[in-house]
C-alpha cells in the first residue's frame, strides 16, 4: 500500500498546486477516508489544560496496568539510554524544585523514547535517614509509617505533574528488599579491607546525637541538618577507605569534561585536594622535652621567612599543655565556637620551635632565634599534620594572624617579584605598610646562600638539604580523608557486623542477610533521643557466626549517602533477589540530573562506590574500558534552584504572608489595607519566607503542562530560576493559539481524501514529505511553512540532545513555529497536516497531555483504520520528527516568496506582515543564522512593511511616521523595531 512518505515528487507537486486554487477540491489519494468527529463540535470546543490532564493521566494509569507485549529482540536492537533524575527524599510534598528536575528528565525521557530508544526513567526514594527519624519522634508514629505514608502521597504528587517513570522498577532504600544489598557492599568492602573500624575525633552533633561526616559540617563547624555546633569527641567509628581511590578518582574527572559542568569538576577537584610540596620537620622543645612536629608546606623556598608555628586546637601538644594551662582550656572552649578564618590565637608559653635550616645554614643569624608556637582554629587538624609555618610576609592569613597575635612592628620579606630591582640587604617592611607577596619570584638576601635563586630553584634545593639531614622531603598531600559511616541512630541500614569477645568484630553470613531494623515502641516514640539499637535486647544480643558464643550486633547504621551511592544500579535489576544487581545490567547512567548542592558529597561518594564495584565480579570481565575509567554517569545536568517572590514590609523588614499582599495589580503589590509598596525580591523558597509555591496546585490551577513549560522556560537549566505564577499567563496564551491551529488544521483536512494508515503513525517515515524537486512550485505560505518547520525540527532537536541546558530555547522555538503557522497557514492542507504533525511531536515530551489530545483530533480525519473501534496510537509511540529539507533546499526556500517580518513599535511587539523576500536576500541559512542586511535590504524591507495594511495602520494612522526617531532592523530582516 501506498504511504505519503512514497509519494513521488512531481505528484505531490502537482497536488500541492491544486490544493492551493480556490474551488478545487484537495487532492485526494488513493485511500478510503475515516469518518471522523463534527467540525462544529471541534471548533467550538474551549481548551481545559486541568481537565486534559485528569483524562489523560487516568489513561496512562491503565495504559501502565495493561499486560504488554515486550519484544527482546526488538529491545536489544534499540540503542539504550538510561536517563535518572536524582531520588527524592520522601518528606511527603513536593516543591518547586522538584517540579523543575522532574520535568527536565521527563521531557529527556520522552525525547529518547520518540527517537527510538529502548529508555530507562525510573523512580525511588532515599527513605532512611534523620528527617524521617526526628520527624516520627515528634509525632509519635514509626518512622516506616510514617516513611510509607509520604512516599505515597509524593508518588501520587509526581503523576498529577504528568512525570512518566518506570514505575515497575520503584525502590525505597528503606526496604529490607534494598538494604540487604547495602549490606551486601558493606561486606564486599570490609572484605577487600575498605571498610574498618577505628578510634577517631570525629564530629557530633549534639541535638541530632550522632558522628557527623567531615562534609556535613559546615565552613563555620555547624551541623548540616540540625544546625547545632557541632563538637569533637574520640569515638570508635566505621569508615570506607575510600583515599584507596584518591588518585583514580582524581584523574578520571578528566574524562567527564564536556559531560559534566566544569565548575562540578573543579568542586571534586579542590575536595579531592591534592597538593604537591614538602614535608618539613620543626624541632619542638615541649617543657625542656625535644620532640619535633612535621609541617606540610607548597612553598619551601618562603621557609626563611617564617615567623612562627601554629597549631590545630587538637594537636597533641596542646591537648598536653591544656592539662596544665587552665587559660589555654578556656581558649579551646571558645574557640571551638569561632569561625575557621578567625584571627584569634593563644601562644604556648612553654613551647618553642628551632628553626629547621640551621641544620643547613649556620651563618644566617636571624635563623637562630627560637620561634612562638601558637593554637589557632585557621589551623585544619586534617590537613597536613594539624601545623602551619607562619610565613606573614607571604601569606595573607599569615600576615593577619602574626599582626593580631605577635604585634610585630615590621614584616620580613625573604621573595621579591622577578621583575623589580634585587638589592643586597635583608627586607624589612613596617607593619603599616607590609602587604604579602604571595608570588613565586627571587630570593632576597634575607635567604643566606640561596639568595638570588629563583622560587622553584630554591624549593627543590632547600629540600634536598634539609633532606640530607632528615628534617623534610617532597610529599603529596590530599585533602581527602576516608568516609565516615556510621551513624548512632535507628533509621538507617543496620552495619552487618557481629561483636564476639572472643573472636573480635565478625561478618555476619550472606545467608543471615539482611539484618533487618527491629521495631521499635514505647519511650523512643515519645521523643527520647539516642539510638534505640542499643536498648532493643532481644535483637542486640545474637550468637558469634565463628565460635557460636554470646555476641552483639554492632548498633550503629550508615550514612545514608551509602545508600544514594549505588541506588541508580539497582534500578537496573531492581527484582534480583541474589545480588545488588546481575553482571549483564552494570551499565553507567546515561544522563543524570540534580541539584549542584550534590556535587561533592553524593558525587563523590557513587564515584568511589562504582569504582570499587567495576572491580568486582559484579561488573562483566569483558567490560575492560568500564573496568579501567568506571564513572557511574556520562552526563551530567546540575539544575539551578527555584527562587520564590518575597514580600517584606519597608520599615520592619519583615516577610509577609500572601495573603497580607493585593495583588489585584500584579506589577504594582500593595499591603492590604494601605498604600504602601512592599519591597519585592526573588529568594530560596522557605516557608520562613512565606515564599514557598506548591508545584501541584499549580497544575491542578492551570494545569501541568503549563506548569512544566513555564518552569522549562522561565530560565536556562543551569540558572537560579525565579518563579513568577503571574508570568504562566504567556504560556497559556501559547496554548490557546495552539490549540486553535489544530482545529483549524483539523478543518483544512475535513475536506481532504487522503489519510494515513494507523501504523504509518508510529514509522519513522510515516510523517515525511517527499518535496518536489522543484521546490519552486509550492506557495509562499506552503513554502514558509515547510521552512520554519524544517528550521524548528533541526533547533530543537540539537539543542535537547547536545545542549540540554538550553531546553529554554525550545519553548521559544516552539512558540515561534505556532506563531508563524497562526499567522499564515499552509493552504495545502498535506502541507498544513505535516507542519502541525510535528510542531505537535516536538511538544509532546513538554506538554503530553495537551498534545495527546490535539494529536487526536488532528487525526481523526486523515486516519485510516481497518476498524473504526480500533484507538489511535498515542503521540508518545509517534516517532520525533525528522528534518523536511536537504541544504540545498533550506537555501532554495530561504531566498524565494515571502518572508514574514514583526513590527515592533518602542520595543513592543505591534503585528506582523507577510512581504516578498528581496530578491537577492540572504536572511536566513541552513545554519540558522541572521546575516545583517545591507543598507540598501533593510530601506527595501522598510518600504514593504510600509505598504501593508497593518504596517501602513501601526507606522502611519496610529503613529507619526515622518517623525520616527529611529528604525532598527535586526535577525536578518525579520525584526522591525521603530521608535518614535
Amino acid at each position: 500500500m501506498q504511504t505519503l512518505s512514497r509519494i513521488r515528487s512531481a505528484s505531490l507537486a502537482a497536488q500541492v498546486r491544486r490544493c492551493a486554487r480556490p474551488g478545487v477540491r484537495p487532492f485526494a489519494l488513493p485511500f478510503n477516508t475515516f469518518t471522523r468527529l463534527s467540525t462544529t463540535t471541534a471548533s467550538t470546543r474551549k481548551l481545559d489544560l486541568p481537565a486534559l490532564d485528569k483524562k489523560w493521566q487516568a489513561k496512562w494509569q491503565l495504559d501502565a496496568t495493561a499486560p504488554q507485549i515486550n519484544s527482546e529482540e526488538t529491545a536489544e536492537s534499540k540503542p539504550k539510554s538510561y536517563v535518572l533524575s536524582m531520588f527524592p527524599y520522601p518528606s511527603g510534598t513536593l516543591h518547586m524544585g522538584h517540579l523543575r528536575v522532574y520535568t527536565i528528565s521527563d521531557v529527556l525521557s520522552r525525547f529518547y523514547t520518540m527517537r527510538g530508544h529502548d529508555v530507562i526513567h525510573p523512580m525511588g526514594w532515599d527513605a532512611f535517614g534523620l528527617p524521617a527519624e526526628n520527624a516520627a519522634i515528634e509525632r509519635g508514629v514509626d518512622p516506616a509509617e510514617w516513611t510509607a505514608q509520604n512516599i505515597a502521597k509524593m508518588k501520587a504528587q509526581l503523576k498529577s505533574i504528568s512525570a512518566s517513570f518506570n514505575w515497575d522498577r520503584e525502590l525505597a532504600t528503606s526496604d529490607p528488599e534494598f538494604y540487604e544489598h547495602t549490606q551486601r557492599i558493606f561486606l564486599m568492602l570490609y572484605e577487600k579491607g575498605l571498610a574498618y573500624q577505628a578510634e577517631a575525633l570525629v564530629n557530633y552533633d549534639p541535638v541530632d546525637k550522632t558522628v557527623l561526616a567531615n562534609e556535613q559540617v559546615d565552613a563555620n563547624g555547624f551541623s548540616w541538618r540540625s544546625g547545632a555546633k557541632v563538637e569533637k569527641l574520640n569515638l570508635k567509628q566505621w569508615f570506607f577507605r575510600i583515599t584507596d581511590f584518591k588518585a583514580m578518582l582524581l584523574k578520571d574527572l578528566d574524562s567527564l569534561s564536556g559531560g559534566w559542568p566544569e565548575r562540578v569538576l573543579s568542586m571534586q577537584r579542590n575536595w579531592l585536594g591534592k597538593s604537591e610540596g614538602a614535608k618539613i620537620r620543626f624541632p619542638v622543645a615541649v617543657d625542656g622535652t625535644n620532640v619535633h612536629v612535621d609541617v606540610f608546606t607548597t612553598r619551601p623556598d618562603t621557609l626563611y621567612g617564617v615567623e612562627y608555628v601554629a597549631l590545630s586546637l587538637d594537636h597533641p601538644i596542646v591537648l598536653g599543655a591544656a592539662e596544665k594551662d587552665a587559660s589555654l582550656r578556656k581558649f579551646l572552649d571558645e574557640a571551638v565556637s569561632l569561625p575557621p578564618d578567625s584571627k584569634a590565637g593563644y601562644r604556648l608559653s612553654d613551647v618553642t620551635v628551632t628553626h629547621p635550616l640551621l641544620k643547613v645554614d649556620e651563618n644566617t643569624p636571624h635563623l637562630e632565634r627560637k620561634l612562638p608556637v601558637f593554637v589557632a582554629p585557621y589551623v585544619l587538624s586534617d590537613y597536613g599534620e594539624g601545623a602551619v609555618m607562619g610565613v606573614p610576609g607571604h601569606d595573607t592569613r599569615d600576615m593577619m594572624f602574626y599582626k593580631e597575635n605577635a604585634n610585630p612592628e615590621t614584616i620580613p620579606v625573604v621573595i621579591e617579584s622577578e621583575t623589580q630591582e634585587h638589592d643586597t640587604q635583608a627586607i624589612d617592611i613596617p607593619v603599616k605598610d607590609a602587604k604579602a607577596f604571595t608570588q613565586e619570584g627571587i630570593l632576597t638576601s634575607r635567604c643566606g646562600k640561596y639568595q638570588g635563586m629563583h622560587s622553584k630553584e630554591a624549593a627543590q634545593q632547600i629540600v634536598n638539604d634539609l633532606s640530607n639531614e632528615g628534617q623534610a622531603k617532597f610529599v603529596e598531600s590530599w585533602r581527602l580523608r576516608d568516609w565516615l559511616i556510621s551513624r548512632q541512630r535507628y533509621w538507617g541500614a543496620p552495619i552487618p557486623i557481629i561483636h564476639c569477645h572472643e573472636c573480635g568484630p565478625v561478618p555476619v553470613p550472606k545467608e543471615d542477610l539482611p539484618v533487618k531494623l527491629p521495631k521499635i515502641q514505647g519511650e523512643w516514640l515519645k521523643g527520647k533521643k539516642g539510638n534505640p539499637l542499643e536498648s532493643s535486647e532481644e535483637w542486640l544480643h545474637t550468637e558469634c557466626p565463628s565460635c557460636g558464643g554470646p555476641a552483639k550486633r554492632d548498633t550503629d547504621t550508615m550514612d545514608t549517602f551509602v545508600d544514594s551511592s549505588w541506588y541508580y544500579l539497582r534500578f537496573l535489576d531492581s527484582a534480583n533477589k541474589d545480588a545488588p544487581f546481575s553482571p549483564s545490567s552494570a551499565r553507567p547512567v546515561d544522563i543524570y540530573i540534580g541539584g549542584v548542592e550534590h556535587a561533592i558529597l553524593h558525587l563523590l561518594y557513587a564515584r568511589f562506590i562504582y569504582k570499587f564495584l567495576a572491580q568486582s565480579k559484579l561488573f562483566p570481565d569483558s567490560r575492560s574500558a568500564e573496568r579501567s575509567i568506571a564513572e557511574p554517569f556520562k552526563v551530567l545536568l546540575s539544575q539551578g534552584m527555584v527562587h520564590g517572590k518575597t514580600f517584606t514590609e519597608p520599615s520592619t523588614g519583615r516577610f509577609l504572608l500572601p495573603d497580607e499582599v493585593d495583588l489585584t495589580k500584579p506589577d504594582k503589590p500593595l499591603i492590604k489595607g494601605t498604600d504602601i509598596t512592599p519591597n519585592v525580591s526573588f529568594e530560596k523558597m522557605s516557608k520562613s519566607k512565606h515564599n514557598g509555591v506548591d508545584p501541584t496546585a499549580c497544575a491542578s490551577k492551570y494545569g501541568a503542562d503549563a506548569a512544566r513549560a513555564q518552569i522549562l522556560f522561565s530560565a536556562p537549566v543551569s540558572e537560579v530560576l525565579e518563579w513568577d505564577e503571574t508570568k504562566i499567563v504567556g504560556i497559556e496564551r501559547w496554548f490557546g493559539r495552539l490549540w486553535k491551529l489544530v482545529i483549524d488544521a483539523q478543518q483544512s483536512l475535513s475536506n481532504a481524501s487522503f489519510t494515513i494508515p494507523v501504523g504509518d503513525l508510529n514509522s519513522p517515515t510515516g510523517h515525511a514529505m517527499a518535496l518536489p524537486a522543484s521546490i519552486h512550485e509550492l506557495s509562499d505560505s506552503d513554502a514558509d511553512a515547510i521552512l520554519a518547520t524544517h528550521n524548528t525540527i533541526s533547533s530543537v532537536t540539537a539543542c535537547i540532545e547536545k545542549n540540554p541546558y538550553g531546553l529554554n530555547t525550545v519553548i521559544s522555538d516552539l512558540t515561534k513555529l505556532t506563531n508563524a503557522l497562526s499567522s499564515a497557514p499552509p493552504t495545502s492542507p498535506l502541507v498544513f497536516y505535516l507542519s502541525i504533525s510535528a510542531l505537535l511531536r516536538l511538544l509532546a515530551p513538554i506538554a503530553p497531555a495537551l498534545v495527546s489530545e490535539s494529536w487526536e483530533m488532528l487525526h481523526e480525519s486523515v486516519t485510516k483504520r481497518s476498524d473504526p473501534a480500533m484507538p489511535l496510537p498515542s503521540i508518545s509511540s509517534s516517532p520525533w520528527p525528522t528534518t523536511l529539507l536537504t541544504p540545498e533546499q533550506t537555501e532554495a526556500l530561504s531566498t524565494r516568496g515571502g518572508q514574514t517580518v514583526a513590527v515592533q513599535i518602542n520595543g513592543k511587539l505591534r503585528c506582523a506582515v507577510t512581504i516578498p523576500r528581496y530578491p537577492s536576500s540572504e536572511t536566513t541559512s541552513s545554519k540558522g543564522k541572521f546575516p545583517a542586511p545591507t543598507k540598501e535590504e533593510q530601506e527595501w524591507i522598510i518600504n514593504q512593511v510600509l505598504e501593508t495594511t497593518e504596517g501602513s495602520l501601526w507606522l502611519r494612522e496610529k503613529n507619526d511616521w515622518e517623525n520616527r526617531r529611529r528604525v532598527i532592523v535586526v535577525k536578518g530582516g525579520k525584526l522591525v523595531n521603530v521608535v518614535f
